[in-house]
């Protein structure tokens, strides 16, 4: 279980190391001045060190760390750790979860709301879905997991497929750690979803921001793909919001295949990768306890 939880939150960082220094080119773009990115070499837009990470991976802690310090109502826990992580003066920021920041003084869920206001409704990014993973690493009771998934998606995300995405992941990820195959668990949560018709063809759709396209890359490359170094390569590759598409990808694939069995070069390139091996023994900590009481 402890390799499994490591290997979700390192798959996370992962993806985001890798996917920085191609988040916002073209295909054509990488391909010019890259040829394909296989290794955490850094710059990109956000000219980032090799093995530094972005928002994917700070606000996926964030969340951790409020799981941790309150397990049983963890979001004014979780939402303390994202304004501490806003007053670090990130270099990046999502748009919406920025507007929220802007216009939050004192309820998540109502700035969340004013956020969707002024977004013209335009509130279903990918930033929830990013950092939704420690619910199901904490939480093994599903209807826990399940109430915990929508509500840190709902403090900065007030659109349903947000919280739709993170349930669906979670629900995988649930599974994951039961010893399920990563295929079948996909095939089986995305049943009579929107992302049902995932297939071996490249999704129809950008590789951008908004969370039901980013949900469909990620899914393409764990579907379709075997290893995990062909599943963060991949979503690299293809640009867009690549930093987060191969974060989420990673996480599932990092934890289907568990840390020990996830790539040295990559593991040891992580600038965070000893506040993630104590947040990954915390949350195994209580997932055991929880289990055992």
């Amino acid at each position: 279980m402890l390799d499994k939880i490591l290997g979700g939150l390192f798959g996370v960082a992962i993806g985001d190391a890798l996917g920085a220094t191609t988040e916002f080119m073209s295909q054509k773009e990488i391909e010019a001045e890259h040829g394909i990115v296989k290794d955490i070499i850094g710059g990109g837009c956000w000219d980032v060190q090799p093995g530094e990470t972005t928002d994917d991976t700070a606000m996926t802690i964030a969340v951790a760390k409020g799981i941790i310090t309150n397990f049983e109502d963890p979001i004014e826990d979780i939402g303390r750790q994202f304004l501490l992580w806003k007053n670090t003066n990130p270099i990046d920021i999502g748009i919406t979860i920025r507007v929220v920041f802007k216009h939050f003084e004192g309820n998540w869920f109502e700035a969340a709301k004013r956020a969707h206001d002024i977004l013209d409704g335009r509130s279903a990014g990918n930033g929830s879905l990013m950092r939704c993973l420690p619910v199901a690493l904490a939480y093994y009771e599903i209807y826990k997991m399940e109430q915990i998934s929508v509500a840190q998606s709902k403090m900065t995300h007030f659109d349903d497929l947000a919280s739709e995405a993170c349930i669906i992941y979670n629900r995988i990820a649930h599974r994951l750690l039961r010893n399920d195959d990563l295929k079948t668990s996909i095939l089986a949560e995305i049943k009579n979803t929107r992302y049902e018709k995932i297939s071996s063809l490249k999704p129809d759709c950008p590789a951008d921001g908004f969370v039901v396209n980013s949900m469909k890359w990620a899914l393409y490359w764990l579907l379709n793909y075997v290893s995990f170094e062909e599943v963060v390569i991949g979503a690299t590759n293809i640009g867009g919001d690549s930093d987060t598409i191969a974060a989420i990808a990673g996480g599932l694939k990092g934890l289907e295949v568990g840390y020990n069995n996830l790539p040295n070069h990559y593991k040891n390139k992580i600038l965070d990768k000893e506040q993630l091996a104590d947040l990954a023994n915390q949350l195994f900590e209580i997932r055991e306890r929880e289990t055992n009481a």
